[in-house]
């Protein structure tokens, strides 16, 4: 299978594309980008119609469509089901961004001196996503498609799949498949390729502390009436004692600790401090004590406060004491930690620290399971031939810190595993300004995935 061949010759076409592709503001967060939304959804339909679906139908939620399409050549052979999403983070702050967000440029950069694209969704996961449609049409092209395939491509990963269970329990048996096959994760570099094998589990709660009845002004009360700002932060800080271990009793009980065979062969992954710590502008890490940065971002919990607010913001002074204080918290949780119960942990331990000055609300947001796949499977042994046949090395298993919520839905739902073969890299600065996607990536991963596919034909038969 001459893969490469086929992506050089067509590979201008590939990423004009994906340019048009990402000119459509497909912002799932805001409402004002429903026709947008509609037309990203419309876009992702046709481009699989033109790549060689038999069938393709855009499947309306109560929020946004579901794009659906597939080729089943023989009822015997492996299915699989290729996920993603078109819909992309709000590029908000805007000043911050080098050039427009929906009008991608090419730019080269040390990373990719052949460039990489920049706009909103290059990565995440508009680029990766397409490779799958792009290496679908490679093997329809060169006929050389070994297993049926199906897309499911949603509109609202980036606000939570609030509708996305609801379609799988529908549509179950037309979405049956023997693996999962996402590209929305990463890879260790462009010289080290890996496979995510584990993801963290996510709850996300907003906390509301309520004083008195009106903002106060500071001089007549301040001294007699709790701040609920204060209060907040005391909360907060109390979170996490001096080894920065989260002090909610029970929020451990479940934490699987990974042997010591286990923790050396995470740290066979290449990785240097200092780089790690120029790249983000740091003085230095900090973390839960006697865990390296890697393990710390992947294989341990974590709290962090993602927003505060409260009182006056506004320019110059205004003395007084705020009636109301919030803050956003997220929770990355690991494999066997349950979210909602995490979730209920938390709300209680937090209501029971609150002095009787103040009243505490917690609102639960969205959570998710985490997840881990075997290294032993066929379905791994695939995708890592796959990265064998083109990047000439075996890929390292690789657990993320980030979450994937609709993974362990998957699994809940099909039965089947997931194999998340991600191609952008750490430095693409998704859900951030100046996004972007190098175009050595992007092709390499259309050159990559149909090996996938071979392998699990070879291996499943």
């Amino acid at each position: 299978m001459n893969t490469r061949a086929y992506v050089e010759k067509h590979q201008d076409r590939f990423i004009n594309e994906l340019i048009n592709l990402l000119k459509i503001p497909s912002i799932s967060a805001d409402s004002s980008y429903k026709a947008s939304m509609k037309d990203a959804a419309q876009m992702v339909a046709d481009e699989l119609k033109n790549a060689g679906c038999d069938s393709v139908e855009i499947f309306p939620t109560q929020g946004h469509s579901i794009v659906f399409g597939q080729k089943i050549i023989d009822a015997d052979l492996p299915t699989v089901l290729v996920y993603g999403h078109y819909d992309v983070q709000p590029p908000d702050p805007l000043d911050l961004w080098d050039s427009p967000p929906f009008e991608p440029v090419i730019k080269t950069t040390e990373i990719h001196p052949d460039g990489a694209i920049f706009a909103r969704g290059a990565c995440d996961d508009k680029g990766q996503m397409y490779m799958h449609v792009k290496a679908f049409e490679l093997m329809m092209a060169e006929n050389e498609l070994p297993c049926n395939v199906k897309f499911m491509i949603e509109g609202e990963e980036e606000v939570g799949s609030e509708h996305l269970e609801d379609f799988i329990n529908k549509h179950n048996a037309m979405l049956a498949n023997d693996v999962i096959l996402i590209s929305d994760t990463g890879m260790i570099s462009k010289d080290h390729p890996s496979i995510t094998t584990g993801l963290r589990g996510l709850s996300y709660v907003e906390v509301e502390v309520t004083g008195p009845n009106r903002d106060l002004h500071s001089g007549l009360y301040g001294g007699a009436v709790a701040n609920p700002i204060n209060i907040l932060t005391q909360m907060i800080a109390s979170l996490q004692d001096e080894n920065n271990r989260i002090t909610i009793p029970g929020f451990y009980d479940k934490v699987e600790d990974l042997s010591e065979e286990e923790r050396a062969k995470m740290a066979e992954a290449p990785f240097n401090l200092e780089h790690y710590k120029q790249s983000i502008g740091i003085g230095d890490v900090h973390g839960e004590k006697d865990y390296t940065t890697n393990e710390r971002n992947s294989i341990r919990p974590t709290l962090d406060v993602n927003g505060i607010w409260g009182g006056y913001i506004g320019e110059g002074a205004k003395t007084v004491i705020p009636s109301k204080a919030f803050a956003k918290i997220s929770m990355r949780l690991v494999p066997n930690q349950d979210w909602k119960e995490i979730t209920e942990l938390f709300k209680t331990h937090f209501e029971s620290i609150a002095p009787k000055s103040v009243k505490v609300e917690v609102k639960p947001h969205h959570g998710g399971q985490g997840y881990v796949t075997p290294i032993d499977s066929i379905e791994y042994q695939a995708a890592d031939k796959a990265f064998q046949d083109t990047f000439g090395k075996s890929a390292i298993p690789l657990r993320s810190g980030g979450s994937i919520p609709i993974v362990s839905l998957f699994e809940n739902a099909f039965n089947s595993k997931t194999i998340l073969m991600g191609f952008g890299l750490d430095t693409d600065a998704i859900h951030s300004p100046n996004e972007h996607f190098g175009i050595w990536n992007f092709l390499k991963g259309i050159e990559t995935i149909p090996h996938f596919y071979k392998h699990l034909a070879k291996l499943k038969s």
